[in-house]
């Protein structure tokens, strides 16, 4: 999905919802367990709960690889069955060098047909650039996270900022809003201000609102830009707001309260 595609998309739905399909097997509905792919089967029944109220579904495939062989054929019939005018994320967090990072490029844009793919910079230029060689589809680079352990290395010093800083600054070079993603997390909103300067039309893929506590209104505030530019996750909020056998209408409600709210900041 190119961007111009993605904006219309955002437009069209009046929402920038992102779910993520962060299954855990220890919290799905019991009463799936039985089923022959229990994982698919939640994922099939959330994605049809919210698939008109979200533009992209963010796929955490460690949830998915702990399982083994089954779990990625989980994870590929789930791609498979997201509809084609939802935006992909396979959210993996991969990060090497040369042929290393090429052929986890070709894996999650070719052989699992994702849009998108989230990529760690720590290791530099030769890290991300081949996942920028392909057509229509996005590396999405670690810029400022969420969590605690963020302070050990992203918000140290670096020349006139913090490091996270130099790390959006450089990675913008190498790619182009069209190709290239930044993850900033909602509970950093202060942040998200100072990041929009250095990085004006990129998106932004935004986890941490729901359950991790980030405000949405600030993230929106914030961070829009005139194409929205903003991909904002929620994923245990969305996807076990319950879980009985009506959890997918309970889902729909989680996921049509964040649109809604959405669609007054567009």
């Amino acid at each position: 999905m190119n961007r111009q595609e993605l904006v219309k998309l955002i437009r069209d739905r009046k929402s920038y919802l992102c779910v993520g399909l962060d299954t855990d097997m220890h919290k799905i509905p019991r009463h799936l367990l039985s089923h022959p792919d229990p994982m698919f089967a939640f994922n099939k029944a959330i994605i049809d709960a919210t698939r008109d109220l979200c533009v992209a579904y963010k796929i955490n495939t460690a949830f998915y690889e702990c399982q083994g062989i089954r779990g990625w054929e989980s994870l590929q019939r789930t791609v498979e069955y997201i509809p084609k005018d939802n935006f992909t994320i396979a959210d993996a967090k991969r990060g090497d060098i040369g042929n290393t990072s090429t052929y986890y490029a070709k894996t999650f844009y070719d052989t699992y047909g994702f849009d998108s793919v989230t990529v760690a910079p720590y290791m530099g230029r030769d890290s991300v650039e081949p996942f920028l060689a392909f057509q229509e589809k996005w590396a999405i680079v670690l810029g400022l996270t969420s969590n605690a352990g963020s302070q050990d290395f992203q918000l140290q010093p670096s020349g006139n900022g913090q490091l996270y800083e130099t790390v959006i600054r450089t990675c913008a070079s190498w790619g182009t809003p069209d190709n290239m993603m930044f993850v900033v997390g909602a509970t950093q909103a202060d942040s998200v201000a100072a990041i929009r300067k250095i990085v004006p039309d990129h998106f932004f893929l935004v986890p941490g609102v729901g359950a991790q506590g980030g405000s949405l209104k600030d993230i929106s505030e914030k961070g829009m830009n005139g194409d929205v530019g903003l991909l904002v996750n929620a994923s245990r909020a969305v996807i076990y707001a319950g879980n009985d056998e009506k959890f997918a209408e309970d889902a729909r409600n989680a996921a049509l309260a964040l649109q809604q709210e959405m669609a007054t900041y567009l």
